[in-house]
C-alpha cells in the first residue's frame, strides 16, 4: 500500500532533507512540502472537501512551524482531520516533549538529525493507525471533520461602542439566512451576550477550559440552543472565572465551533487579554467597531498598533465597522480608514438609540423589529462579509452610504428605503 506523507516544513534547507529521506521510504509518496501552519489547514481543508480518501496518512510537523506552534498545529490536525496521522520531527525527543506531543494528539515523534531507520517505523506505524481510523469512519463516527466555517471576531475599540450589539445581530443575520451559526462570547469578565438574547443558562465557555479534546457530545453540552436558533456559548456569569481561560483552550474551542458550524461569531470585548488574542489570530475576518469621535478613533488606532505589535492580525487584515455614524459629523468614515490604515467596512451603522431601547430594556435584540435602520445597517453589514446569503439581484452597496443604502440582504429586499 503506497503511504502519502505531507511534510511541513518552514525551512527551506530543512524541507529538502527531509522530502530526499521520505522519497528512499519503500512505497512512500511524499507530496510537495507546505511552509506553514495556514497552508496546511487550508490544504488539508480542501482535500477533504472532495474526500476523506485524498487526505495523506502521515502529517510530519516539523518543530519550528509557524506561525500557530507545533503542538497547537497538532491539535488541531487531529481534531479536525482526525483520519490523518501526525509526526512531530523535533531536536528535542526527551520524554516531556512526548508526553506533551501525545496529548496533543501526535501518533509519533522523530528525533533530529533523521535516522532512516527511525523515520521509518515512525511513518509505518502512523500510516497503519490512518488506514484503520479511515476504516472506522466509512461506518460512521462521532468526530469532526471538513474544511470548517468562517470565523468572524467583532472587537471594540473602547467600551460603550457597540460590540456586543453588533456581534448579536451578525449572528442572527447569518441563522435568519439559513446558515448554521454559533455566537461565543469571549469578554470573559463583562460579557452581556445572555443579556441580550434573554438567556439563563448555567454552563459557559469555562467549562471548557480544561477540556483536552473537545468532542461533539462535549461541544454540544456547552452550548445554548437560542430559540433563533443560534448556538450561544457563553461568558462565565461570575466574571473572575475568566482567568481559567487560556491562549490553548480558546484555540481548541474556536476550531471545535468551526468545525461544527458554518459561521462562527466571537464577541471579543474591548480588554485584551491571550484568550482574545488567540480567537482574533485564527478567524478569517477580524472587526474593530469604533464610534465617530475623536476618543474611540484613537482607542482603535492604539488597539491597531496592540495588535500589530502583538504580531496577532496586521492593520491592512482589519476591518473597521463605523457605529453611530451621523451625515454631519466631522470625522468620517475615509479619515478613520486613513487614521487607523484598516480597511473601513462600505456599510455604516446610523446613529439611532430610539430604534434599540424597548429591545436592549427587554434584552431581546431577536425582537428588534425589521424596519430599524440600525438593524437594517447590521444586517447589510453582514452581507457584506458574506456571512448571509444574499438574493440574486440584490442591490450593492455603495461606500460609506451610511443608513440609506443599507437594506439590501433584509429578508430579500434589494431597494434602500427612507
Amino acid at each position: 500500500m503506497t503511504t502519502r506523507i505531507l511534510p511541513v516544513v518552514g525551512d527551506a534547507d530543512a524541507a529538502r532533507s527531509i522530502t530526499t529521506l521520505l522519497s528512499q521510504l519503500p512505497e512512500a509518496e511524499p507530496a510537495a512540502p507546505v511552509g506553514d501552519s495556514t497552508s496546511l489547514i487550508d490544504t488539508l481543508g480542501r482535500l477533504a472537501a472532495e474526500s476523506i480518501d485524498e487526505l495523506p496518512e502521515v502529517v510530519l510537523v516539523h518543530e519550528r512551524i509557524g506561525p500557530v506552534p507545533a503542538l497547537e498545529l497538532i491539535r488541531e490536525v487531529a481534531l479536525r482531520f482526525p483520519a490523518v496521522g501526525v509526526i512531530l520531527v523535533t531536536t528535542d525527543a526527551g520524554p516531556g516533549l512526548f508526553s506533551a506531543a501525545m496529548d496533543a494528539g501526535a501518533r509519533g515523534l522523530v528525533g533530529l538529525p533523521l535516522s532512516y531507520e527511525e523515520l521509518a517505523q515512525r511513518v509505518q506505524a502512523a500510516a497503519g493507525w490512518s488506514v484503520g481510523v479511515r476504516r472506522h469512519l466509512g461506518q460512521g463516527g462521532d468526530v469532526f471533520t471538513g474544511p470548517g466555517g468562517t470565523v468572524i471576531t467583532v472587537s471594540g475599540s473602547k467600551g460603550g461602542v457597540g460590540t456586543t450589539l453588533i456581534a448579536v445581530q451578525l449572528a442572527l443575520a447569518a441563522r435568519a439566512s439559513g446558515m448554521n451559526t454559533a455566537l461565543a462570547d469571549l469578554d470573559l469578565q463583562a460579557g452581556d451576550v445572555a443579556s441580550y438574547l434573554d438567556v439563563q443558562f448555567r454552563r459557559s465557555i469555562v467549562d471548557l477550559a480544561t477540556i483536552q479534546d473537545i468532542s461533539p457530545r462535549v461541544l454540544q453540552d456547552a452550548v445554548f440552543i437560542h430559540p433563533s436558533g443560534i448556538g450561544l456559548l457563553l461568558a462565565p456569569g461570575e466574571g473572575e472565572r475568566g482567568e481559567e481561560i487560556s491562549e490553548r483552550s480558546v484555540r481548541q474551542i474556536v476550531s471545535a465551533l468551526r468545525n461544527r458550524y458554518e459561521v462562527v461569531v466571537v464577541d471579543c470585548g474591548t480588554h485584551m487579554n491571550s484568550a482574545n488574542a488567540a480567537a482574533i489570530e485564527m478567524a478569517d475576518t477580524t472587526l474593530l467597531v469604533t464610534t465617530p469621535d475623536v476618543v474611540s478613533v484613537r482607542a482603535a488606532k492604539r488597539m491597531v498598533r496592540l495588535w500589530d505589535r502583538l504580531q496577532i492580525r496586521k492593520a491592512e487584515e482589519t476591518v473597521t465597522v463605523v457605529n453611530r455614524h451621523t451625515r454631519n459629523t466631522e470625522i468620517q468614515p475615509p479619515l478613520i480608514e486613513r487614521i487607523t490604515s484598516t480597511r473601513v467596512s462600505r456599510v455604516v451603522i446610523p446613529a439611532n438609540f430610539k430604534e434599540l431601547q424597548s429591545a436592549v430594556d427587554a434584552g431581546r435584540m431577536q425582537d428588534l423589529e425589521s424596519k430599524s435602520t440600525v438593524k437594517q445597517a447590521m444586517w447589510s453589514l453582514a452581507g457584506e462579509l458574506g456571512l448571509v446569503k444574499v438574493p440574486e439581484g440584490g442591490e450593492k452597496q455603495g461606500k460609506f452610504k451610511g443608513d440609506r443604502g443599507s437594506v439590501g440582504v433584509l429578508r430579500g429586499r434589494s431597494k434602500p428605503q427612507d
